[in-house]
This record gives structure tokens, C-alpha cells and sequence, in this order.
């Protein structure tokens, strides 16, 4: 197995969808040197009702992909995907590429804050269902008590375009408003389309909770283990690619919408 670790080969990110823009796009600000490559695995959205199996196959197929345009470091934007299947695509890839997830990072930025006491957590079925967050904080912290909701709408609703208007508003307000979110501190948006609706979110708590989106701190962590590493590229002459499973002018819209520049976006068949 060839190895990519290359400081000039590409950092490659995936997601079931849209949602990994907001990682990818994060990426690009604080790594503007790096080249991207994106894979929105649109014919298999969203991640989070799908079968922990299914999943894992998705995963490796695609970390193969990546593995195949020599990618040095392989990004999990996936929320569900990095709770199931991270183990699964670190074993895959073993000394090939690094390997990130999107929910370490976030869970030892919370946990790192100060006098916090009750964290709510929102996200895919799949996600919830495997309650890392939950694991993962207490492992850090058994002291603080987290709150975890299902918010499956929020994900098909983003992918339809339908935010920062009146139909996710209404939807936001009742996901936000059950009885297990009362009197938290902090709210992780555990999905990478979340981000999209942060400033929805942060408008219904009237900036009385911090709201915590994985992409910033992600990007972060992706710098300073590239830097450690010593895998930085240095050089100016960057790109960005972007592929889907299966086309749609939504996704072609969502892209433009996080990279500007003309991108040329391509339908990839792996599955067959």
C-alpha cells in the first residue's frame, strides 16, 4: 500500500451531503495553502437513518476513493459517519493518510470551558442512538450532565435549501423548545449541516447559551496536527474538487455557496 503522507498531496473530506461544506469551507479559511478534495455522498443522505453496516461500507468505499487521489489526511464531516464508523476507516487506512473524526475535537473544546453544568446535544438519529457525545464528555467529565435530542428534520430540511426563513424557524423553535433542553449552558450542533442554522439557533436562545458548531474547531484541530505532523503545504498554487455520488442542482447551488470560484462539480459512480 502506497503511503500519502506528502505535505503537498490533498486533505480529502466527506459527508453524506452538504454538511462537510461547512468543515471544508472552515478548512479553506484557516488552511487557505491546502489543496481540498470533497465527496458528498448524496445518493446514500441522509447518514443518520441508515444502518451502522451500511455506514461502515459507505465509509471505506469512499476513504478508498480518497486514498486513490493520494490524499494525506482523510476528514470524517459526518457526524453519524464519525460516530460509527471512525474505528472502521482508521483500521482501513492504517499509516496510508491521517485520519480525523468530527466529534473529539468538539467534545475537548466543551469540555476545556469553564463552569459549564448541563450540555445539550442535537443531531441525527444515528448519532444520538450512539450516544458518543454523551460517552465521550463523561469520560472527561463525569460531572456534567448532558442532554441528548434526535432532530431528524433539521438535515433533509438544510439539503432542501430551507433555512433562515419561516418554515425552519418553526421547526428550530420546537426542536429547541422540549422539555429535556430546559436550562442547559451550551448546545452542540452534532452535524455538520447545523452550522448552517446557527444563526437561527443563537436568534432563539437570544445569545443566553453558547452554541457550539463542529467546523471551526475542527479546521483548528486539522492545523495543528498537520503542524505537528510537519505535513503543511507551504506552496500557493491550491485547488479544490468537489465530487457527489449523485447529482443535484442543490448541492451544485450549496457548493457555490461556500467556494465562490468557479467549481466544477462531479458525479462519481463507487458504488457499482
Amino acid at each position: 500500500m502506497s503511503n500519502n503522507l506528502n505535505s503537498h498531496n490533498p486533505i480529502g473530506i466527506f459527508d453524506s451531503g452538504i454538511g462537510g461544506l461547512t468543515v471544508a469551507h472552515a478548512v479553506n479559511l484557516v488552511l487557505p495553502h491546502e489543496k481540498l478534495i470533497y465527496f458528498g455522498d448524496t445518493a446514500h443522505l441522509p447518514y443518520g437513518d441508515k444502518s451502522p453496516d451500511s455506514i461502515k461500507y459507505y465509509s471505506i468505499r469512499i476513504a478508498q476513493l480518497l486514498l486513490q487521489k493520494k490524499c494525506k489526511m482523510i476528514v470524517i464531516a459526518c457526524n453519524t459517519a464519525s460516530a460509527v464508523a471512525y474505528e472502521t476507516v482508521k483500521d482501513f487506512v492504517g499509516k496510508q493518510a491521517l485520519v480525523v473524526n468530527v466529534i473529539d475535537p468538539v467534545v475537548e473544546s466543551v469540555v476545556g470551558r469553564n463552569k459549564l453544568k448541563r450540555v445539550g446535544v442535537i443531531a441525527t438519529r444515528g448519532t444520538i442512538k450512539s450516544d458518543i457525545y454523551a460517552r465521550k464528555i463523561k469520560q472527561l467529565n463525569k460531572n456534567l450532565e448532558i442532554e441528548s435530542l434526535a432532530t431528524p428534520l433539521l438535515v433533509g430540511m438544510i439539503e432542501e435549501g430551507f433555512f433562515n426563513n419561516k418554515i425552519s424557524r418553526t421547526i428550530i423553535a420546537d426542536y429547541l423548545s422540549k422539555p429535556k433542553l430546559k436550562k442547559i449552558d451550551t448546545l452542540i450542533l452534532a452535524c455538520t449541516h447545523f452550522p448552517l442554522i446557527k444563526p437561527e439557533i443563537e436568534e432563539y436562545y437570544k445569545g443566553k447559551i453558547n452554541v457550539v458548531d463542529s467546523a471551526g474547531v475542527v479546521a483548528q484541530h486539522i492545523r495543528d496536527l498537520l503542524t505537528k505532523k510537519k505535513l503543511l503545504n507551504n506552496q500557493k498554487n491550491t485547488s479544490a474538487q468537489f465530487f457527489v455520488s449523485d447529482y443535484t442542482k442543490s448541492f451544485e447551488k450549496s457548493t457555490k455557496f461556500f467556494f465562490p470560484k468557479k467549481i466544477k462539480l462531479e458525479e462519481i459512480g463507487i458504488w457499482k
